[in-house]
């Protein structure tokens, strides 16, 4: 029996609709794109492409984990950054699109064409941020770590496949405690989600993606302080540090930044969700 890409892509987006996806057609299409290994231009071009009976019982899988609530940049193995496409798998979190306004805001400093820098990409994950740092930044080296082994070899791969590699350095450990130096720049996503807000989040977070990614103590600050304390000696005079930071925190970040008497410009800006994402400063 054969079944048409028109027909499957109905059937799927009522399946995961009565999953409880909360976007059941955009998923049905990316999860087919990916496992006819296509783009969306040529699932609508040719809706009367048929499929075997085999294929469609093993796209059903992938569905079927959808429908369990996996999020489907696991399924596919893949999420966009940037518009890069990179590797990911449960030993990292999936990238999300308000980190991009980290890099835009980074970049208003650090042109293509700027100068020797020495970059340090805190709880690399994916590396996504210093991989997509070390790709617009020509003169930049990066130094990224984790304290996951499985993180930093997906970041690895990741590295390779965009052609920085050569210009980044991988270090597994906490925070900066086995790299060497200082720093023009520190930028980090770490973990920002309270102790007792992190049993509210959705279910597929909390069931697919690594706890240690985004637990980050009673007040969700824990390593936004060890960050802004290390970041004193670590960063080079004039260097400049850019987090991104939680829901409400602002006030609490802001504080840490300003009660060493270290930082000065400090700022924040918001997401394009209107949300106070992402604190800067620069050491004095």
């Amino acid at each position: 029996m054969m079944t048409n890409i028109r027909t499957l892509l109905h059937r799927t987006t009522r399946e995961l609709t009565a999953g409880g996806s909360p976007s059941p057609r955009l998923d049905a299409e990316v999860l087919l794109m990916h496992y006819l290994k296509t783009d969306r231009l040529q699932l609508c071009m040719h809706p009367e492409r048929e499929l075997p009976e085999e294929e469609c019982a093993d796209f059903s899988s992938w569905v079927d984990r959808r429908r369990r609530g996996e999020p489907v940049a696991y399924i596919t193995g893949e999420k966009e950054f940037w518009s890069l496409p990179f590797e990911v798998n449960r030993n990292v979190l999936i990238p999300r699109p308000e980190t991009e306004c980290l890099i835009e805001e980074l970049l208003k400093y650090y042109g293509r064409e700027a100068g020797p820098l020495r970059i340090i990409d805190l709880g690399t994950g994916s590396g996504a941020i210093g991989v997509v740092l070390a790709a617009e930044i020509l003169s930049a080296r990066v130094t990224a770590t984790d304290i996951a082994r499985g993180a930093l070899e997906v970041a690895r791969r990741n590295a390779h496949r965009h052609g920085v590699a050569e210009r980044m350095e991988f270090i597994e450990g906490y925070l900066f405690a086995s790299a060497v130096g200082e720093f023009d720049v520190i930028v980090s996503n770490p973990p920002y989600i309270p102790d007792d807000v992190y049993p509210l989040l959705p279910e597929g977070i909390r069931a697919f993606e690594p706890p240690a990614a985004l637990i980050a103590g009673p007040d969700g600050a824990a390593f936004h302080r060890e960050i802004i304390r290390e970041g004193t000696v670590r960063l080079k005079p004039g260097g400049r540090i850019f987090l991104e930071i939680g829901e409400g925190q602002m006030a609490l970040v802001d504080s840490l930044f300003r009660g060493g008497w270290c930082y000065q410009d400090i700022y924040f800006r918001k997401d394009y969700g209107g949300m106070e994402r992402f604190g800067v400063a620069k050491k004095i």
